[in-house]
């Protein structure tokens, strides 16, 4: 009977197995294919409405975008305040995360720069680095400090690394404090919203219960994240060494190895929003998913 028992769970644990496998088949096929390597660092990717994917250099101060259907990377802005997250409203401007001095901006496609946010009770911003944005047209951002080379006459105003949310009005509110709060993204579908805690080593969930309004943060898995995004399966997708990909439970499938130091941030866009476009040091890869982003 033992013999018998033990021969089913290896059978059990060899379906399981196979499960897993299934699934990450299921996510995508192939490898990542390099685009490009002409870059210092490449951060903050974004899709806009037409699919195309806007990302930032932020060493060199430019805004790039990656035409999916050319598969060509052309330079959309310099001088970006130094910028770093990015995303798209639903207007199609985009909306970044500037730290040159600790603001928020929104430019337009045509180039046109608004500055929305320049500090938080009357005090500058530590170097806002990461946003989400809601179907209310508020912004939820990270605000931890990485000094730059750059700042000139930098002085802390606020000691705390934060979770922020910026009503559509401007009012800005704080939602939470970190050890160093970093990657952010949100799924109106799934009335989610995952952080990163990159020092600490560890990505939270809270959901979202109403407008700027989060529930107590839970532990979704022991592992930070520099960017993150999610797929229409509700699978988070995180960086760092490469692209490790968490299910809803979060419980890790797969990692996606990029021959790069360190792998930034991840998005999906292109045709059918299909494409999984990553960040990676110098350079930028896509690769073609069986799955989509979610909203």
């Amino acid at each position: 009977m033992k013999r018998y028992l033990r021969f089913g769970l290896i059978g059990l644990l060899l379906v399981l197995m196979n499960c897993q496998i299934h699934n990450h088949k299921q996510l995508f096929n192939g490898q990542p294919k390099l685009v490009s390597n002409q870059f210092t660092f490449t951060e903050g990717p974004a899709t806009d409405k037409s699919g195309n994917i806007y990302f930032t250099d932020q060493p060199n101060d430019k805004i790039f975008f990656w035409n999916w259907k050319t598969n060509q990377v052309e330079l959309f802005l310099d001088k970006t305040g130094r910028a770093n997250g990015t995303y798209f409203d639903q207007n199609d401007n985009l909306i970044t995360c500037s730290d040159e001095n600790g603001e928020i901006w929104k430019i337009a496609k045509s180039k046109n720069v608004e500055v929305l946010s320049k500090g938080f009770n009357s005090k500058r911003l530590n170097g806002p680095n990461d946003l989400w944005i809601d179907n209310f047209g508020g912004i939820y951002f990270t605000d931890p400090l990485y000094e730059r080379d750059y700042w000139k006459s930098f002085k802390q105003e606020i000691p705390q690394k934060n979770l922020y949310y910026r009503k559509s009005n401007g009012a800005i509110s704080k939602l939470d404090t970190f050890v160093q709060p970093n990657g952010i993204i949100g799924s109106e579908r799934l009335k989610k919203l995952f952080v990163s805690d990159i020092d600490a080593r560890k990505t939270y969930v809270y959901d979202i219960v109403g407008e700027g309004k989060l529930s107590e943060k839970k532990l979704f898995c022991e592992m930070g994240s520099d960017g993150m995004t999610l797929d229409s399966q509700g699978n988070l997708y995180l960086t760092g060494k490469g692209v490790t990909i968490f299910n809803q439970k979060g419980e890790k499938i797969t990692n996606i190895a990029i021959p790069e130091e360190w792998t930034s941030n991840v998005t999906f866009g292109g045709k059918n929003n299909s494409t999984l476009f990553i960040t990676a040091s110098k350079s930028i890869y896509t690769l073609e998913m069986n799955v989509t982003g979610t909203k």
